[in-house]
């Protein structure tokens, strides 16, 4: 694939971003600990984050198609920024007695992020030709993986030379960066399919789902896998570390390091054979999920810890190889026009989902023991892999221009 400019520059720029991202939640999670002292309170951030990107999702139909979507990412980057600058001059004259209004800041920045992540997946059939769909969703994932897996080690180093304030201004460099390479993306052409009101407007992402065939599917997939991937949250794998596996916590760090390096090796795998994949997309999401309940359920059974590192592995591995192929059908299963409305919607199921799903799995897991969490998340994948199967032929790449 010719990487092109446009791609290279929206691919920096949400690299930065998200590189930033991470080192500001370090910054606040810290904060929030020292002045508070308290864990659950800082628990609360996770939750505030999820909540307000919800809201965004729910809301950012109303401008798709009034705002170019070039320039409506580029605001929500910029809007991000002056947004930590606020947080920067707040965290001067921050206290125990008023530290709820980071929580406000927070809470803004992530209603910014739930406008930004569908709009950036939305652009990349803009940028990309359909054939190179899943070189470009495979390169994307890596990149965001890699900074997930490194940042958050690298982030809690900063802390060790930095204060939270220093590190909250560092991020605020990176924001501007991000926010600049953003501006010079090119314009693309988006029409709006026709005026509406506002309902119908915040509506039209679920009726485009509801309407097309496979994106109902992926729908219900996405439901069923929200519910399902809860189980890697840190509270649950914390408890699966000490209570199944009988070891010290470095292992939670070091099983959730092998999970993210298998969601990398998965990504290059669909970068380096993408013709391959492109040409059996079903099968690979069938693949992915079937594979995803096998390793899943063997992982809550198992007590090596060895063996857990492994298949934590392979259940990144797999999960990236039903993802990736999944956005590609996403992306080519409507006309551009409607992808940010479907991009919302699907968020929406992530994140209201993820919130409910999590405070579940947590009651189930302290009633029935922390496996039972995971072969409920297993047989979870397993409907999912049935759900494809019997659909297989939906999930193709359908050019709509």
């Amino acid at each position: 694939m010719k990487v092109n400019r446009n791609f290279s520059l929206l691919l920096l720029g949400q690299s930065i971003a998200n590189i930033g991202d991470v080192l500001y939640m370090v910054s606040i999670i810290s904060t929030i600990f020292v002045l508070t002292g308290s864990a659950t309170t800082s628990s609360l951030v996770p939750f505030t984050i999820t909540t307000s990107m919800f809201i965004s999702s729910l809301l950012t139909p109303i401008l798709v198609g009034k705002v170019n979507l070039k320039w409506l990412l580029a605001c929500s980057q910029i809007g991000k920024t002056i947004l930590l600058v606020i947080l920067g001059i707040l965290l001067l004259h921050i206290t125990a007695s008023n530290y709820y209004l980071i929580f406000i800041i927070i809470g803004l920045i992530a209603f910014f992020d739930g406008c930004a992540n569908p709009i950036i997946q939305t652009l990349i059939p803009y940028y990309v030709k359909p054939e190179h769909l899943i070189r470009a969703n495979g390169m994307t994932d890596t990149v965001t993986q890699v900074i997930q897996a490194v940042m958050w080690f690298i982030g809690s180093l900063f802390l060790l030379v930095m204060s939270s304030q220093q590190l909250v201004w560092l991020v605020g460099c990176l924001f501007v960066i991000a926010s600049i390479l953003m501006c010079l993306l090119e314009s693309v052409h988006h029409k709006p399919i026709e005026q509406k009101g506002v309902l119908e407007q915040i509506s039209e992402g679920w009726k485009t789902l509801s309407n097309t065939p496979v994106l109902r599917k992926i729908a219900w997939t996405d439901f069923l896998e929200t519910i399902a991937g809860t189980v890697w949250i840190a509270a649950i794998l914390y408890v699966f570390v000490n209570d199944a596996l009988n070891v010290d916590e470095k292992w939670w760090g070091f099983i959730n390091g092998a999970f993210f390096i298998g969601m990398i090796l998965g990504s290059i795998y669909c970068i380096k054979f993408s013709s391959f994949v492109e040409k059996r997309l079903g099968t690979f999401i069938f693949v992915g999920s079937f594979a995803s309940f096998f390793v899943i359920i063997l992982f809550g059974l198992n007590s090596s810890p060895i063996i857990a590192l492994l298949l934590a592995l392979c259940t990144g591995i797999f999960g990236q190889i039903k993802n990736i192929p999944q956005q590609s059908v996403i992306q080519t299963s409507v006309s551009k026009e409607r992808l940010a409305t479907v991009y919302t919607s699907l968020g929406a199921i992530g994140t209201g989902i993820f919130g409910v799903s999590s405070l579940v799995m947590g009651m189930i897991a302290d009633l029935f023991g922390i496996r039972v969490v995971f072969v409920i998340s297993g047989l979870l994948f397993a409907i999912i892999s049935i759900i494809v199967h019997t659909n297989k032929q939906l999930f193709t790449r359908n050019v709509m221009e």
